[in-house]
């Protein structure tokens, strides 16, 4: 099954438009509903955004023109459901000096302040407010600065790096986000002339420039839904190859699945997963990238309720991430929460059962169980799904699933 495009990579490339003074392309843009929200939200700024044919394999592009951006505001309405509007608070203030932006929502899995985003910002010269739940920028023009983030913040370091692009001078990103959604915004901003070095390291160094072009960018392929297919196979005993994906952005994942039993075959843009026999219990903790993905928590736990033993499974990113543990409970499944920390013991079988999605990759994971499952599982709010997983039905589907969409 080929993997689609990274929403967790198109968003920041989206927001990067705000920079540029000509259209950007984004080459394999899935279509998603969060994608879809923040092309509403640049075209409420005035921004022109339309799908087009990429002319390569049948993949879509998405193609942003910037030039006519009237409006340097992100309504509630739209905020609230996506957390990543915030991606363009850094583009508007470099590029027009000043933003106004509702305070995020997206997903109800922890908090997720925006506080090292504006920080981060006040650093560079800007001045912000909150009102009546709105976040207000203005700087003339912002100038470099060392940052220190106090957490590793993907979209925290995604922002300031955007924002310093052109900002006067050279600013420093000391504890920077490692993963490999940030590289690949720094390889697009880099086409589009800004100077940047560093990032995949926990250092980003941006020298910022006086303005930036448009571009045509590819973008990655998402590890997130290259991992829950392969954990599809894992959790059924089945065996998918997970076409496009990059292994070496998914070496926690992997390991875990080696530790657990499954066979593991990648090379560059190819993994297979096949298993066999019952699954091998084993410990997971999230962490930052390289770590062990938060994104991957809820389906590595559905897949350690079929285990032998006992498995722990320990959640460090966001607090309120073990929603989806409820939900398999119904389905036979053992499982104590205490804390940030969740004990699961292996079932020889989960049960079908009328599920509720919680969050995206929460309704993912119900997902891998109702495959293993004996018996008919039914997942509701499935637009959960829909935010970060492109025709899931239809893949699993294809590689065997007995799985269908229906009208509630």
């Amino acid at each position: 099954m080929r993997v689609s495009g990274a929403k967790n990579a198109v968003l920041p490339l989206m927001a990067a438009s705000l920079l540029a003074d000509a259209p950007v392309e984004i080459v394999g843009a899935p279509r998603l509903r969060d994608i879809a929200t923040f092309g509403k939200l640049l075209s409420l700024m005035g921004a022109s955004v339309e799908r087009i044919d990429a002319g390569e394999d049948g993949r879509e592009a998405v193609r942003i023109d910037p030039r006519e951006i009237r409006k340097a505001e992100a309504p509630y309405d739209l905020v609230k459901t996506m957390r990543a509007s915030v991606l363009v608070l850094g583009p508007l203030v470099a590029r027009y000096g000043r933003a106004r932006i509702s305070l995020p929502g997206g997903c109800a899995i922890g908090a997720r302040p925006i506080d090292q985003h504006l920080k981060g910002l006040e650093l560079l010269g800007a001045k912000t407010t909150l009102s009546e739940g709105y976040v207000g920028v203005e700087a003339a023009r912002l100038s470099g600065a060392t940052v220190y983030f106090d957490m590793k913040t993907v979209t925290g370091t995604e922002n300031l790096m955007m924002a310093a692009t052109l900002a006067k001078g050279t600013t420093v990103l000391k504890n920077a986000a490692q993963e490999p959604e940030v590289c690949c915004l720094a390889q697009a901003l880099r086409a589009m002339g800004a100077d940047i070095e560093g990032d995949g390291t926990d250092e980003i160094v941006v020298r910022g420039v006086a303005s930036l072009r448009g571009g045509r960018h590819d973008v990655i392929a998402d590890r997130i839904e290259a991992s829950t297919l392969l954990l599809a196979g894992a959790i059924t005993g089945g065996d998918v190859t997970a076409e496009g994906a990059d292994p070496s952005a998914m070496d926690a994942v992997l390991q875990k699945l080696s530790e657990s039993g499954a066979e593991i075959a990648a090379s560059p843009g190819l993994v297979r997963v096949r298993r066999e026999g019952r699954v091998r219990s084993v410990n997971v903790e999230t962490s930052p990238y390289p770590g062990f993905p938060t994104d991957v928590q809820a389906q590595f736990m559905a897949y350690m309720c079929l285990g032998d033993g006992f498995s722990i499974v320990r959640e460090t990113i966001f607090e309120n991430r073990f929603m989806h543990a409820a939900e398999l409970r119904r389905m036979g499944a053992k499982i104590d929460i205490s804390g940030n920390t969740a004990a699961v013991k292996g079932v020889p079988f989960l049960s079908g059962a009328p599920l509720m999605a919680t969050d995206l990759r929460a309704s993912a994971s119900l997902v891998l169980a109702g495959l293993a499952a004996k018996g008919t599982t039914e997942v509701l709010r499935i637009y959960h799904l829909d935010r970060g997983y492109e025709e899931l039905e239809s893949k699993l589907s294809s590689l065997g699933a007995e799985i269908a969409r229906v009208k509630e």
